[in-house]
């Protein structure tokens, strides 16, 4: 069975190569450049943010990321307390997503976008294992590791190189073996094909460096990284086939935890910031990753039922998180509104509540649960989608629109967010608006011909004012600059 599975990702892997290879620009509307020439010698950021872009976009077109409103924004507000202590090259931006994949691992693309399988998040024991995790990935971008391993292999063209970050796409695509999607991690991260390695050791002790110190700087406890190290080590021998995913992408040697966790001690941080969020999304994960809604509801209340953790604000949530998903909507309501009076600045339980209530159809209680919570929380993302949810559902899209619009221009906007204020403004009736948004919408997807495209059916929309005539002028303009020329795809089709 191992065998077949890994002669079809072979074969998938062949058919990337030869597809990213000739046709990879065009299908994706982004014209990849000669990354392998030695006159170019390292990555520019630019290329490595475009080459990000594409596999990114890919791997959403797999539906493997992601795109929980919640777990969205805890991965990327933990990865960004971690790079606002990190030394951020000038244009380096930073993208951090969640895998739907049960295997221990974490990854870094060019350009900085950073994956966390979801089975890192459950089995991480605290939020400082899982910041050790993303804050060496961090390390792993901020050092240019992976301009550095393409420049010490100079022979890897483009079309090497992207199809190695494809089979990324092909392993998480049908949840391929272990061993596959470990040496497609390796792969991804720039090397060539023959080593089916990561970073070499260097890199990796080089992340384990900057990634203890940022840690410390950003609150975090940096014992939490070789903590997790030597759990995920004490399990299996990294050369196992049954070692995490973790290991073999990120081999720990003895020595390497050692320095790592005296370099931990280098950087004690008194009180570590460890927040409750961290548990709600480890329940929310838990749900959304299991077979059946009923396996989680045995695991939270089984959990609950162990000695001191009758009080779990993570298996009681989860609990009544299931409840809501099996129809047990009164169970629910009862559990979300004891959590919400035990722990008041906990977001999320104020937004699962509400979501309850509607379910109930108990529209008014509902809509005050939200509004309370905008009030003490505003322009918070998954609140504020859930209530324009809300209020979509309830025939009241210009006003989905207006809040929605209100948090786009205030805070870099998720694809979510896009969408829905896409739906928001095509239910209130505002054509041009709504072309404009999808637009946006497919230019975060990856593809741009479709993006330009939506922004020609803006233009020609009746009755736009002048500041809408230049605005989708102006981004228009700004699409076409991405577009390569005829010339340039006559060249790479070659």
């Amino acid at each position: 069975m191992r065998g077949h599975l890994c002669d079809r990702l072979s074969m998938m892997v062949l058919s990337l190569t030869l597809t990213i290879g000739a046709g990879v620009a065009a299908a994706q509307d982004v014209n990849l450049p000669d990354m392998g020439s030695p006159a170019d010698g390292l990555l520019s950021i630019q290329t490595e943010a475009q080459l990000g872009r594409q596999v990114y976009a890919n791997l959403l077109a797999t539906e493997s990321v992601i795109t929980d409103p919640e777990l969205q924004e805890y991965i990327q507000d933990v990865g960004m307390r971690l790079v606002a202590h990190a030394d951020i090259k000038r244009g380096q931006q930073f993208q951090f997503f969640m895998v739907d994949n049960p295997v221990i691992n974490a990854f870094a693309l060019p350009g900085g976008y950073i994956g966390v399988h979801s089975g890192l998040l459950l089995a991480a024991a605290n939020e400082s294992e899982l910041a050790g995790v993303l804050a060496h990935e961090v390390s792993h971008v901020t050092q240019r590791h992976i301009s550095r391993a393409v420049y010490a292999n100079q022979r890897a063209s483009t079309m090497t190189l992207a199809a190695m970050l494809g089979a990324i796409l092909a392993g998480v695509a049908v949840g391929a073996d272990a061993d596959v999607i470990a040496g497609a991690v390796g792969i991804s991260q720039g090397l060539a094909i023959e080593q089916q390695i990561s970073f070499t050791r260097s890199n990796e002790y080089e992340a384990d460096r900057v990634a203890v110190a940022v840690m410390a700087n950003a609150g975090f406890d940096p014992m939490g990284m070789p903590d997790f190290f030597e759990t995920m080590s004490r399990k299996t021998s990294s050369l196992s086939r049954d070692a995490p995913t973790f290991l073999r992408t990120h081999p720990v040697s003895a020595d390497r935890m050692a320095e790592t966790r005296a370099r931990a001690r280098d950087h004690i941080v008194e009180e570590p910031v460890e927040s409750d969020d961290f548990y709600l999304a480890r329940a929310r994960a838990r749900l959304l990753t299991s077979s059946r809604p009923e396996v989680a509801l045995e695991y939270f209340t089984k959990e609950q039922l162990k000695p001191g953790q009758s009080d779990n604000l993570e298996f009681r949530y989860g609990e009544a998180l299931t409840l809501t998903q099996l129809g047990q909507y009164a169970k629910a309501e009862k559990l979300f509104t004891d959590l919400k009076k035990e722990y008041e600045g906990v977001i999320p339980l104020r937004s699962a509540l509400a979501d309850t209530q509607i379910m109930l159809n108990k529209r008014e209680a509902a809509l005050a649960t939200y509004e309370q919570a905008i009030d003490l929380f505003p322009r918070n993302i998954p609140l504020t989608v859930r209530y324009a949810e809300a209020l979509l559902r309830y025939e009241q899209p210009q006003k989905a629109h207006d809040i929605l619009l209100d948090l786009l221009n205030q805070v870099p906007p998720t694809l979510e967010q896009v969408r829905l204020i896409a739906l928001a403004a095509s239910a209130a009736g505002d054509v041009a608006n709504t072309h404009y948004y999808m637009a946006e919408y497919q230019a975060m997807s990856g593809n741009l011909k479709l993006a330009i495209d939506q922004l020609v059916l803006a233009l020609r929309t009746p009755e736009l004012d002048s500041v809408q005539q230049a605005r989708f002028e102006a981004r228009l303009k700004q699409f076409q600059e991405y577009l390569p020329t005829r010339k340039q795809e006559r060249e790479d089709n070659r």
